[in-house]
């Protein structure tokens, strides 16, 4: 297959803009993005975010545009820039300080054991294959990882989870799905058997809730399910 042939890659001018004010923008990114520049050399989410800046507000010269948080690149959904130098270590601190509420769906093919549960690891990434291992017991270097998830919906074939994270490590819900048996749709690097035909996984930044930090409004954005089959069941 060649690179992205079947992906529709976000350009400036089909950017999906899901909240945006002075100092904040949130998109809803595609799978085969990147968030942020890297050895690919592709070009980047916050590259086509500051084209979309520039061209709207007939902005000269560089435009400021800070990274607070990523997606890995077959992931879809809720990804968040900061327009403003203002606005960016506020943001980054409420996200250190885990003041935001994330939620993920993800799309697994084997029913978990329980309907609901909290899922605790140790994960060790391996930087020559870019994948994580969750260990149940702590190991040397380890970095505990803490998810919730619950069944909201079976479908004909798959399971509808609904995720939330304690902790964000390397893949961390997509190796610690894998580890009770419920690799991601698609999701070839851990465990799940044939791969989607955009190259993308079935996991989604659903929905974002935070206080403006300028602002202090509370803010709850929910990104569209990518447009296919099983995720349209879902709703």
């Amino acid at each position: 297959m060649a690179k992205n042939s079947n992906k529709i890659l976000s350009t400036k001018e089909n950017l999906q803009v899901l909240y945006e004010d002075n100092h904040i923008i949130i998109v809803n990114k595609r799978a085969g993005d990147i968030v942020q520049g890297d050895k690919t050399g592709d070009k980047p989410l916050s590259d086509v975010v500051k084209d979309y800046i520039k061209d709207k507000y007939n902005k000269p010269g560089n435009v400021y545009l800070g990274v607070i948080h990523r997606l890995d690149r077959p992931t879809t959904g809720v990804v968040m820039f900061a327009k403003t130098s203002k606005a960016l270590p506020r943001l980054n601190k409420l996200f250190a300080d885990k003041k935001t509420n994330k939620t993920y769906w993800a799309l697994v093919k084997q029913e978990p054991s329980k309907k609901q549960d909290t899922l605790i690891h140790w994960l060790k990434k391996n930087p020559k294959n870019n994948k994580s291992t969750a260990y149940p017991n702590e190991i040397p270097d380890g970095k505990k990882a803490i998810l919730h998830y619950q069944i909201i919906k079976k479908l004909d074939n798959y399971f509808l989870l609904e995720v939330t994270l304690e902790t964000g490590r390397h893949h961390q819900i997509r190796v610690q799905l894998a580890s009770i048996g419920c690799s991601i749709k698609g999701d070839l690097k851990y465990g799940f058997d044939r791969s989607n035909k955009d190259a993308s996984i079935s996991l989604h930044a659903r929905n974002l809730q935070f206080v403006h930090p300028v602002s202090n409004e509370n803010i709850n954005v929910t990104a569209p399910l990518p447009s296919d089959s099983v995720w349209d069941a879902c709703l």
